[in-house]
């Protein structure tokens, strides 16, 4: 299986965010990028290469024209305002107030640009952003090109920015950007199967009202659990999306045993769409040593859940996302791919 990987992500790094109260160093850090890479090569899974340019176009049908504008200037905006350290934001509009017209200051921007205080910005923040969307649109590429399977190592993840937010450490939604680049170069059909722990409200949000991109989520309950206000059981896509959007939410504590009853459903809903091609929003914070996470998936089951994808029998393009259990992290995800290829 290729890889594609670029270097760039290191320069998102020394970030803060705010979690349980605390303004902390954030989990999302470049070390958990080269546990997967130092893995992979140990167990040669495949070439790794670096990611082809690519312009911002595909990524204009699925974001908002005037949040992809505003994403390169923030660095620049921060500092011009006389800020160092980490830009965040800390106001955000709600019900009863005005959610229509942005600001035209910073702050003001991140807020409504934005649905929580994990996506902090540094100097190198965007230059990381652009090469983890460059790397999910080139290993598009391998698979629309006839590869069997690819894997796009990126960092930042995508799956929790929506058309026109960030948030949980996502900026652009790099399986969305995928997803559409590979109907438009052929596919009539894509399914996007997401098994990170937490649910990918920015893809659902983004699709929900389509037909042409089935989003199937596998994750914890939003009444207990991040991101809390999308990924409910009932939630099945409207309009002409109506039916092609599913949810299986998890209470914490989830065993691989009813994990992967849920894969199996999901997998059979999947079949019945009969979709061109698969993307794969590969989270493993399903670990049960993961630190923001409450299932309790030992290493063992992520080669299992590679294996179950592969009977799919379709193309299939691994997109990384979440994982924070940073030693682990690379056994597991790599252990999916591994799984995928019948190692």
């Amino acid at each position: 299986m290729r890889t594609v990987y670029s270097e760039k992500h290191a320069g998102h790094a020394g970030n803060l965010e705010l979690v349980a109260g605390a303004i902390v160093p954030a989990f999302e850090m470049p070390s958990r990028a080269e546990f997967v890479l130092a893995r992979l090569k140990a167990v040669g899974l495949g070439p790794v290469e670096a990611p082809a340019e690519h312009d911002l176009s595909t990524a204009a049908k699925v974001h908002r024209k005037d949040f992809l504008d505003f994403l390169p200037t923030v660095w620049d905006r921060w500092t011009a305002a006389g800020r160092t350290g980490t830009a965040l934001p800390f106001t955000w509009p709600t019900r009863g107030l005005r959610g229509d017209k942005p600001p035209a200051f910073i702050d003001g921007l991140l807020g409504y640009y934005s649905f929580d205080a994990g996506i902090g910005f540094v100097e190198g923040t965007w230059s990381a952003i652009k090469a983890s969307h460059d790397t999910a649109l080139s290993a598009a590429a391998l698979v629309a090109g006839g590869e069997r399977s690819a894997f796009a190592l990126c960092r930042p993840p995508g799956h929790h920015a929506g058309a026109g937010f960030m948030g949980g450490y996502c900026y652009i939604n790099n399986a969305a950007v995928a997803a559409q680049w590979l109907r438009d170069t052929g596919a009539k059909r894509v399914t996007i199967l997401d098994v990170d722990y937490h649910h990918g409200n920015g893809t659902q949000e983004i699709f929900y009202h389509r037909a042409d991109v089935q989003v199937i989520n596998l994750h914890a309950d939003p009444m207990q659990e991040y991101p809390y206000f999308l990924g409910h059981a009932d939630e099945h896509g409207a309009g002409e999306g109506e039916g092609f959007n599913v949810n299986y939410p998890m209470p914490w504590g989830t065993t691989f045993e009813t994990w992967k009853a849920a894969l199996d459903d999901g997998c059979a809903r999947l079949l019945a769409y009969a979709p061109d091609v698969v993307v794969v929003s590969l989270g493993v914070d399903t670990f049960e040593r993961d630190p923001i996470s409450r299932f309790k998936l030992t290493t063992d089951a992520y080669p299992v859940i590679g294996e179950t994808i592969a009977r799919l029998g379709l193309p299939t393009l691994f997109v990384m996302e979440g994982g924070y259990a940073v030693e682990e992290i690379g056994v597991n995800a790599v252990g999916v791919l591994t799984g995928f290829e019948g190692r």
